[in-house]
């Protein structure tokens, strides 16, 4: 039930942020491995990105990979939130008093976070791609030209099998793992300290509201880079044996990102990345907490 929990909270939240991960994807591809000033810039910021997208492709485009999206929240923050929560029911993420056990946290929110990255890497990789996918105007990274989520699967699986499927899964490890310790920890510390104040005693909804905005900050900042390697890595072409064609592992995207855009571009797509991370962090927190509220009183009627 916990797993379910996560699960369905996570893809409540997806349903509003996705228009921003599409956005964010844009623009993490944009000007790929070539240096400022030598590309085109079809999006200039987030509000831009946004315009330009619905201007060229329509209004629906910024919903392109819900599909997929929903799968990857149900996999990857349902093992995720699933396991964290089993945890703490279980006394091992705070102490009697309350207290969070920062080893323990780490631990949880880490295992957990990379489980369901791994579970839900086909699906993420099927989203990023198809998210990818743009009128040739305002085209970005590689384009694969799925017709939708099956044919996108049938494409990848026949072609590569299921090792296709689960390329560039070891990139998402350093992604989840911190992303899942930062948000996480920030949420439950967050909770922690409003605690202390008598006003929140009776708010168990403004105290979840208020810990996922600092989750939304601190995983936003944090993962950003991680999450900018991951989008490449999944995005970029393959040869006939299924292996990239821009690169070659994780370490060398690293390296060519750094030697031909530079430091900054590992924070390209932050605005978008908080603005996304941010909303979608609170909703799945607030969903999460009241989740487990439901469920705790239909466990004390049984």
């Amino acid at each position: 039930m916990e797993f379910l929990t996560g699960g369905v909270a996570a893809m409540g939240a997806v349903c509003f942020t996705n228009p921003l991960e599409v956005v964010k994807t844009r623009m993490q591809l944009q000007g790929e491995l070539k240096a400022r000033g030598e590309h085109a810039i079809h999006y200039r910021n987030v509000f831009h990105a946004g315009f330009s997208i619905v201007k060229n492709e329509g209004t629906f485009a910024l919903q392109k990979g819900l599909a997929p999206a929903l799968g990857t929240q149900l996999f990857l923050n349902g093992a995720r939130l699933g396991i964290f929560q089993m945890a703490e029911n279980r006394g091992y993420i705070k102490t009697k008093e309350g207290k969070v056990i920062f080893r323990n946290m780490v631990i949880f929110g880490a295992v957990g976070g990379c489980i369901g990255q791994f579970l839900s890497s086909p699906l993420y990789m099927m989203k990023t791609q198809l998210q990818a996918q743009a009128a040739k105007a305002v085209a970005v990274g590689f384009q694969h030209s799925h017709q939708g989520t099956w044919n996108a699967f049938r494409k990848i699986f026949n072609e590569y099998g299921i090792r296709g499927l689960y390329r560039g899964a070891s990139a998402s490890v350093p992604r989840t793992t911190v992303g899942s310790v930062f948000q996480l920890g920030s949420f439950e510390y967050m909770k922690q300290y409003l605690q202390t104040y008598d006003y929140f005693e009776d708010k168990p909804v403004l105290m979840s509201f208020l810990g996922s905005m600092a989750g939304g900050v601190a995983v936003s900042v944090s993962m950003t880079p991680f999450d900018l390697i991951l989008t490449r890595t999944y995005n970029q072409p393959t040869d006939k044996y299924g292996k990239g064609k821009y690169y070659a592992n994780y370490l060398d995207c690293v390296y060519k990102i750094y030697k031909t855009e530079g430091l900054s571009a590992f924070y390209k797509g932050l605005g978008p990345m908080y603005l996304r991370l941010g909303p979608h962090t609170v909703l799945c927190m607030v969903f999460w907490d009241k989740l487990k509220s439901f469920q705790s009183r239909f466990d004390s009627t049984v």
